[in-house]
């Protein structure tokens, strides 16, 4: 124990400067620079006031010392934009500034009157020049106000992004932890609370905190590329490379270090001191918005640091993704189909309408082209271009972005919830087209909960644990000193934290329930380790996925060396010569018995489910390493000739529900195969329990070395056609290492065999599944027993561990697809008869019933609206009852191209017929023979009341895009959804009653809205008489929206950079934003020309000028 004593600055004998010099060392010159200074890391240590052994009090004065004199371990994040900011940076965006000069320019003119001109020759005498003026100040006015309101929301969205970034990034600091020696107490510290001095330890997978000097490793290798852009990983060592910092990753071994550098003191820290990290530069303010780290210190690691990185690392591929993701790769080919398509018509429209007024003006009327009234008839000219315009305005769903966006925002917020922090926003859509899962088995499709439940120790093989005195003594003894120091001393079980509870497992859950035997036969690990400590640890071969084992040396005070083995049993018991018998002697163990042990034991354990695991050891006479100490580094030498103590079988429960969603996954088309490093037995029957493997289907079970058999040529190299005859009917694959997981993903990715390219997910915990994580379309780490290594590698972190999880980021990722598809068909349905409606009116009457306002109505706000209401859809066990859809299946299905065709036809029908006849049907006004600067008519109100109707109701029939006849279904689950609609229908009322001239609306009568609410509701009756309509009768219907071909794809990832694609779709959604705000000036003209004088009475006054 550490008696705490009051420090004060001056107490430490070390100052920061000389520790911050002493870390530029490396290697060698590192051990002679200690050496000569401070002789060893133990007097560094006595100068930093803290043991090696039990570390420093921890007291709260002392803490505060530490940090007044070593600084904090927190690098200070770049200052966040004020509001105002955000503000001012949305007001630079070149559209943005044209809509501003345009809108004061707008403003100024419409209270300007010029004395007179050439033009005023043509005009009528009595045109009411009012009216005019306010339409320039109603055109104005909306200009700017647009303009505000855009700028408002673009800077409130950049804020509110930030701001819960910060909090994430806060959230997930206050959760990592690491392990440290404080009071002589092994602790867990937020990595913030750090300081110089703590001694830590640290294990396979750690991410490094801070920098520091090794006190004791155990083959300890460490990846520094994030510092060096070397990627061979360094041993570490006491006297080859006793250098350890932040950001590095330990890639194998154990051990510990006193931490002598935090924060802006460690390597990374002073980098980006000189890189200036809290600058307010562009660049930073750039960065600032493209967060791609999950915390401070992690983001010290990017590779930019590196001033020595070679050419070669320096032009590698950046690590994320740069492959679009399946709809947005689709998105953009329909936007671009979409856009031809309108720009075709809005061509069309315009050469119909200037052919139209010349054989009428010159042809019928026979006049003359004059100079006087060639400003009359540019005018015509141009206010048939801004219908054309108008109309490709109204072909383009601007909206989409924004759906996508608000999409995919509100899906990974959710999916938060459930268990499912997203690291990569197009991981959420990718993972509903999942056609694989390849999992890992312990704490994903199991419970991680192990304990030992039968046991074969001294010849006889226990169904349950026994009883301590049914167990020789020295069995015992060399069972307890087995398992106590070959077991990662920070692996313990403490009592459990309610009453009546389950102990705590703290640490490698394999190792716990190796521990959890100790104590239920009696017996105490604690006092064997304190009298054997881990410093007193002669060699330690940890474990890792290629030797299946680990092992400990230990040096007797004889001079003779003991060492103790466990790992993976039919791979350690052809290690053993000999077998402790009934009596506790080692009696001689020969290949027959190994047979018979393996067939009686091993395989009725594994057949039930059970890990087994083998402890053995073996005795070294003194001396043994005394001509060469190098002979230990020769683990083929040291590990053979064993002496088998016991076999052990470990139960590790399936979780209840994973059988449950394994079934849902199988009936929704995705093939879920287990790869795990256990017995091929024990994995088999997890496979059965899980129903991964299914009675009557054919299915294959192999180890890694049998797969890697099957997979390679002659010459050794893996071909894609042997891979392909063996993944289809692939169910386990065990005893496999990280290498053949990353081997399968890649063999399934790259398989052709499949009319669908395969969507692979995989899960990783471990260090090495870094490769297969990186190479699977969606990777999962485990949040809980993951190391940071995968975790980093990752697009989605399970913070549970659960398999069911997984099953709900397909149903998110399915129910992303289907609400952009259920946007795009009420979408497309608006702008077809909007475009249908507008040139057809400009054609026939040239003055388009549906007013440009009244266009800004229905195709922004309801486009903004309708994306936020049908983008909000929660997801149904429904989405898992069909197939993915692939990556090459259209966007709008056959189904959704009729759903749009038939109820366009119906809306066209609607209103052409109260274009047309609906004066003598209502009695009223008629509004295709009303003067050009008349006021609003009830006629053409009436019009657009209906119109608005039929998409209110015809939203609630887009909820469903698979052909349902329930179109209410699940309706009132969303509360959005609801409340928009609702709120739509208030503000119409409120344009249609009291909007007045600026909307082109007049009041209509309570029968009137009637009628308009009875052809709303009739789109619902029609849609049950489409869904009625088989499909495969409408032949000539073809889907729209395919992925782009590979070539395609291939040419535009030459030119692509990495690529965050949160970042990238808020920027989509503001650029069509402003976009659609542009489009304001243009809309707003029509108004004006469509209010200028009667065109009859200009012909007249320009042939009266002749």
């Amino acid at each position: 124990m550490v008696t705490p004593v009051p420090l004060a600055a001056e107490d430490f004998k070390i100052t920061l400067a000389e520790l911050r010099v002493l870390m530029e060392f490396r290697k060698q010159e590192a051990v002679k620079e200690i050496k000569k200074k401070y002789g060893n890391v133990a007097e560094i240590c006595k100068q930093l006031h803290t043991s090696p052994i039990n570390g420093i009090s921890g007291s709260p004065s002392e803490l505060v010392i530490r940090r007044s004199v070593f600084g904090k371990n927190f690098i200070p994040p770049k200052k966040p934009l004020t509001f105002l900011e955000l503000v001012w940076e949305a007001l630079q965006d070149t559209t943005l500034c044209i809509l501003e000069v345009a809108a004061i320019i707008s403003l100024v003119l419409s209270f300007y009157d010029p004395p007179g001109g050439s033009a005023q020759a043509c005009h009528a005498d009595d045109f009411e020049e009012d009216e005019e003026e306010e339409a320039d100040w109603i055109e104005g006015a909306a200009i700017l106000l647009s303009v505000v309101c855009v700028v408002l929301v673009t800077a409130f969205n950049d804020w509110s992004k930030e701001k819960q970034f910060r909090g994430l990034q806060s959230r997930i600091e206050k959760e990592q932890t690491f392990s440290v020696i404080r009071n002589g107490e092994i602790t867990q510290v937020p990595v913030a609370d750090l300081v110089v001095g703590d001694v830590a330890h640290i294990k396979y997978g750690d991410l490094l905190p801070a920098d520091g000097l090794l006190l004791q490793g155990h083959d300890l290798k460490i990846d520094e590329s994030t510092l060096t852009g070397e990627s061979d990983h360094v041993k570490k060592s006491l006297t080859g490379d006793p250098m350890l910092f932040a950001g590095t990753h330990v890639m194998e071994g154990s051990g510990k270090m006193v931490i002598v550098a935090v924060g802006v003191n460690s390597q990374t820290g002073i980098i980006l001191t000189l890189l200036g990290v809290g600058d307010d530069s562009e660049k930073d303010k750039e960065d600032s918005k493209n967060p791609k780290k999950s915390n401070d210190l992690e983001n010290s690691k990017a590779p930019k640091v590196d001033e020595n990185k070679s050419p070669e690392n320096a032009n590698k591929p950046a690590q994320h993704k740069k492959e679009k993701s399946v709809l947005q790769a689709k998105l953009t080919r329909l936007a671009v189909q979409i856009g031809q398509a309108g720009l075709a018509m809005s061509v069309i429209t315009v050469i119909v309408l200037i052919l139209s007024f010349a054989i009428q003006t010159f042809l019928v009327e026979k006049r003359p082209w004059t100079v006087s009234c060639t400003p009359v008839y540019i005018q015509y000219i141009v206010k048939f271009f801004i219908i054309g315009v108008t109309i490709l305005v109204v072909a383009v769903p601007e909206g989409l972005p924004l759906a996508v966006t608000i999409s995919l925002a509100y899906s990974v917020k959710k999916m938060m919830k459930d268990n499912n922090l997203v690291r990569h926003l197009d991981a959420c859509e990718t993972m509903g087209n999942a056609t694989a899962i390849c999992s890992d088995k312990t704490g994903t499709l199991t419970m991680n909960r192990m304990t030992v439940v039968q046991i074969f120790i001294g010849g006889t093989h226990y169904k349950i644990v026994p009883a301590p005195d049914l167990i020789h003594p020295t069995m015992l003894n060399y069972l307890l000193k087995s398992i106590s120091v070959n077991c990662a001393y920070t692996s313990k079980i403490l009592p459990p934290e309610k009453e009546g509870g389950l102990p705590c497992q703290i640490g490698n859950k394999t190792e716990c329930a190796l521990l959890g035997l100790l104590l239920e036969l009696n017996q105490n690990y604690e006092a064997v380790r304190i009298k054997i400590p881990e410093e007193k640890l002669y060699k330690v071969y940890t474990f890792n996925s290629d030797r299946k084992s680990m092992s400990t040396v230990l040096k007797n005070e004889d001079g003779s060396f003991q060492l103790f083995s466990k790992g993976a049993s039919e791979i350690l018991l052809q290690k053993c010569t000999r077998l402790l018998n009934g009596a506790g002697a080692p009696a001689p163990f020969s290949k027959k018995d190994r047979g018979n042990v393996i067939k009686n034991v091993i395989a009725p354990m594994a057949s039930e489910g059970l890990r087994t695991i083998c402890l053995a050891f073996r005795d070294f006479p003194a001396g043994f390493d005394q001509s060469d100490h190098s002979v230990w580094d020769n683990e083929d030498d040291i590990i053979t000739g064993l002496t088998c103590i016991a076999v052990v079988g470990i139960e590790d429960p399936v979780r209840p529900e994973v059988p449950d969603a394994i079934k849902k996954c199988q009936s929704a088309g995705i093939v879920v195969r287990m790869v795990t490093g256990d017995n091929i037995n024990t994995a088999r029957a997890i496979a059965i329990k899980c129903g991964i493997i299914r009675p009557g289907e054919t299915f294959v079970c192999l180890e890694g070395t049998d797969f890697n058999k099957q997979i390679r040529s002659a010459d050794g190299k893996i071909k894609q056609e042997l891979m392909d005859k063996v993944w289809p009917t692939l169910c386990v694959l065990a005893r496999s290492s990280p290498t053949d997981k990353y081997n399968l993903v890649a063999g399934i990715i790259n398989s052709n065999i499949t009319e669908q390219r395969q969507v692979v997910a995989v899960t990783g915990d471990g260090t090495n599944d870094g490769p297969a994580l990186k190479k699977a379309d969606v990777g999962f780490a485990m949040g809980i027993a993951g190391t940071d290594v995968a975790k980093e590698a990752s697009d989605i972190i399970l913070t549970d561990d659960n398999f069911s999880s997984i099953v709900k980021a397909v149903m998110w990722g399915r129910n992303v697809y289907d609400s952009i598809s259920k946007f795009l068909q009420f979408q497309l349905t608006v702008n077809v008869v909007a475009v249908v409606v507008a040139f057809t009116g400009a054609c026939v009457t040239q003055n388009s019933p549906l007013k440009a306002v009244q266009m800004l109505w229905v195709n922004l706000i309801m486009d903004t609206f309708a994306s936020l209401a049908l983008a909000t859809e929660k997801p149904t066990e429904d989405l898992l009852k069909r197939k993915p859809y692939g990556r090459n299946k259209p966007l709008i299905s056959r189904v959704m191209m009729k759903n749009i065709l038939f109820h366009a036809i119906y809306q066209l029908v609607v209103v052409f017929t109260l274009l047309f006849v609906g004066e003598k049907i209502f009695d009223i006004e008629n509004g295709r023979i009303a003067p050009l600067e008349a006021p609003p008519t009830q006629h053409y109100t009436l019009i657009f009341n209906t119109f608005v109707m039929m998409q209110i109701f015809n939203e609630v029939n887009a909820r469903k895009i698979h052909g349902e006849r329930n179109v209410f279904s699940g309706i009132f689950t969303n509360s959005i959804f609801c409340g928009i609609t609702l709120g739509t229908l208030v503000v119409q009322i409120v344009i249609v009653q009291f909007g007045g001239k600026p909307f082109s609306c007049t009041k209509i009568t309570l029968e009137q809205w009637l009628w308009s609410i009875f052809f709303g509701m009739g789109t619902l009756l029609w849609g049950q008489v489409i869904a009625s309509i088989p499909t495969s009768y409408l032949w000539c219907l073809k889907e729209v929206g395919e992925t782009p071909p590979v070539a395609e794809e291939e040419e535009e990832l030459a030119d692509t950079t990495e690529i965050d694609y949160s970042e990238q779709q808020l920027r989509h959604s503001q650029i069509l934003w402003c976009r659609s705000l542009k489009r304001i000036q243009v809309q707003c003209r029509v108004v004006r020309a469509f209010q200028a004088p009667l065109r009859s009475e200009r012909h007249s006054a320009c042939s009266a000028k002749v």
